[in-house]
């Protein structure tokens, strides 16, 4: 993650209204608000899709590291960019970039795992899972 993300090089692209309430003392959105907005990049890979969830199972985050590069101000509204780094037998690894106004403010490594709801272990993604999320890939 070294480089300025490019919202055009993400496969997938979603939006979030700013609301007032996300605002701190300085003016601007809190920090702790983006990561309701990878959130909703994240949801809408994973639970739009009957598909992407094997029965019985669930995703948890087993990691995020967020960079901050921009303030966000309100009003408005965000495009979270989202796509595919790395797919290992039953984790993703996101790779997310926030933008307002066509400046990326921030960007974000995401593992998501997906586990048995019973065993609480990892579980190997399907194949019409992994298929699904090889089309998003950024390689």
């Amino acid at each position: 993650m070294s480089e300025t993300p490019r919202l055009e090089t993400y496969p997938h692209v979603t939006h979030d209204k700013l609301r007032y309430s996300d605002t701190d003392r300085q003016g601007h959105v809190n920090n702790a608000v983006f990561s309701t907005y990878l959130e909703t990049g994240r949801v809408e890979i994973f639970y739009q899709d009957p598909d992407m969830i094997e029965e019985g199972c669930e995703f948890v985050i087993a990691r995020v590291v967020l960079d901050f590069l921009g303030e966000v101000r309100w009003p408005g509204e965000v495009t979270i960019a989202s796509g595919v780094r790395k797919l290992g037998s039953s984790s993703v690894t996101l790779e997310q970039a926030i933008f307002q106004n066509g400046a990326c403010v921030a960007r974000a490594e995401t593992i998501i795992v997906q586990i048995n709801q019973t065993t609480r272990k990892s579980q190997a993604l399907g194949e019409r899972a992994r298929a699904k999320l090889e089309r998003l890939s950024l390689a």
